[in-house]
């Protein structure tokens, strides 16, 4: 097994054994690496690895927590599902998502693009969808956070849980991505684009991104200004 699945496993131990109840929150980072005997870094991996499977969440400036991740104001959450179409989703996106890939651009550190490096790794090797979509949202996620913004990363929380909370009615046909799925190549033009801090061209592959996921969703969601020949 790699150190990562093992540090994963001690974690579920960790938790099982303690006995944290939902939301507790888990010791920090430091001790964490001094209780299983670690680094930092590898740590962060098992972290994710467990925050994708549901298990922990976390929140920059306040720690790790046990469970999924709650949604920030679930009525809020709810009213806006309801009144809300996917075509209004999708153009918020475009908006917030390119701003977010821009600002990551400028202010991401070294454990930010460790982090997105891992994500878009772990969306190639998902063994199946529900897998691949995990980690496409923590990679999105993980762009977010990068931006060292709190109003904007809570701008995004609250955009997130309510695009998935949208049955979006996309059938697969497979058990997985296909190997050359497009947006693998996407995923890396858009953290190579934040890791050379090339803000403009962070935005613009984020943008590519989402045209290229909705052109095969709701293709007539894409907002005017991004369509081809416009």
């Amino acid at each position: 097994m790699t150190k990562t699945i093992d540090l994963a496993q001690g974690l579920r131990d960790l938790i099982e054994t303690v006995g944290y109840r939902h939301n507790d929150r888990m010791p920090p980072e430091r001790e964490l690496c001094e209780m299983l005997g670690t680094t930092r870094n590898k740590l962060r991996g098992a972290l994710a690895e467990l925050e994708a499977e549901g298990r922990i969440w976390r929140h920059v400036g306040r720690g790790t927590f046990v469970g999924a991740r709650p949604v920030l104001n679930l009525k809020d959450v709810t009213y806006l599902r309801d009144q809300i179409k996917p075509a209004q989703v999708v153009a918020v996106r475009f908006s917030i998502e390119a701003e977010l890939s821009r600002l990551a651009a400028r202010h991401a550190n070294n454990t930010d693009r460790d982090q997105m490096q891992l994500c878009v790794e772990r969306c190639r090797a998902a063994e199946d969808w529900r897998a691949y979509e995990a980690w496409d949202n923590n990679l999105h996620h993980a762009i977010a956070r990068a931006t060292h913004n709190q109003l904007f990363l809570y701008f995004f929380e609250t955009l997130n849980s309510v695009r998935r909370s949208i049955v979006w009615g996309q059938a697969r046909k497979t058990r997985k991505p296909a190997s050359d799925y497009s947006s693998y190549i996407e995923h890396d033009a858009i953290v190579a684009a934040i890791t050379a801090g090339d803000c403009d061209l962070a935005a613009r592959t984020m943008i590519d991104h989402l045209k290229s996921v909705y052109s095969r969703v709701l293709p007539e969601s894409i907002p005017t200004e991004h369509r081809t020949g416009q």
